[in-house]
């Protein structure tokens, strides 16, 4: 099965922010056992829009991190439609560290149209805290592994993906802004939002042949929200199998793999 070459770049910013696009708990639901939620950064509070916790995957103690999306209405409104707060990756930075101390990999799920930018977000930090998961993740001295499942905006997705292995569903986008931001500062017209996605290499397709990402993860047909369950034994199989090799990395040989990859040198060499 094949990358679907027929839907363009706007259907698939549609399909990935979609209402009934599975939510990142909906496959920790079906992916992991006795998942345990952390919440809370010990500094401000707690950020509903990033969950994590630790769980068990194929009998591997794991710390899963993941931005969430509502489910409802009512859910969006509690969870900020996925757009995390400082104190969110102030969350999701405890939880690595943590794992790092514990010897666990981590795995985060990527979903959001980008962090949130309201003015308390900025007098807390937002940008130091995202500045701050960004130097923590090159150097974070275990496995990770994170998967676009949805909206990839901005610094709010890169937060959580900088990653010894970067994944994308077939369906999901990744990029700098959403193409309305991008037609509304190249052209003064948001309206022309359908235009920008063409031109943006926002798709899993274009992001893997830029080499942004590592893997394209394919969909049941018609998308993941057809099949939820299928889409969750695919992910939890590339999990399983992919942290049997990374785990059996040395650590500076991982944490030199991971930088070489992010600085565009090229993978390390056997």
């Amino acid at each position: 099965m094949g990358i679907n070459k027929e839907r363009s770049a706007w259907e698939k910013v549609n399909m990935a922010r979609a209402q009934e696009r599975p939510s990142a708990k909906q496959y920790i639901d079906r992916i992991f056992d006795n998942f345990m939620e952390f919440h809370g950064d010990r500094n401000f509070g707690d950020d509903p829009a990033i969950i994590g916790g630790i769980a068990q995957l194929d009998g591997r103690s794991v710390t899963v991190i993941a931005q969430q999306k509502g489910e409802n209405t009512k859910d969006n409104i509690f969870r900020n439609f996925g757009c995390p707060h400082p104190e969110g990756y102030r969350k999701a930075l405890r939880l690595m560290l943590q794992a790092e101390k514990f010897g666990r990999p981590v795995i985060c799920f990527v979903d959001t149209q980008g962090a949130y930018c309201g003015i308390g977000a900025e007098e807390r930090g937002q940008g130091e805290a995202i500045a701050r998961n960004l130097v923590t993740m090159m150097n974070l001295k275990t496995p990770i592994i994170s998967v676009v499942i949805g909206q990839g905006g901005s610094g709010g997705a890169l937060a959580l993906a900088v990653a010894d292995e970067v994944w994308m569903l077939e369906n999901s986008v990744y990029s700098i802004l959403s193409p309305e931001g991008f037609a509304s500062i190249l052209w003064k017209d948001a309206s022309r939002a359908q235009e920008a996605a063409d031109i943006m290499k926002l798709t899993a397709e274009d992001l893997l042949s830029l080499k942004v990402i590592d893997r394209v993860i394919m969909e049941p047909n018609g998308g993941a929200h057809k099949n939820i369950d299928a889409m969750a034994t695919i992910l939890k199989d590339r999990f399983i199998s992919t942290l049997e090799k990374l785990c059996s990395l040395e650590e500076d040989k991982l944490l030199m793999k991971r930088y070489e990859k992010f600085r565009k040198i090229g993978y390390y060499k056997e």
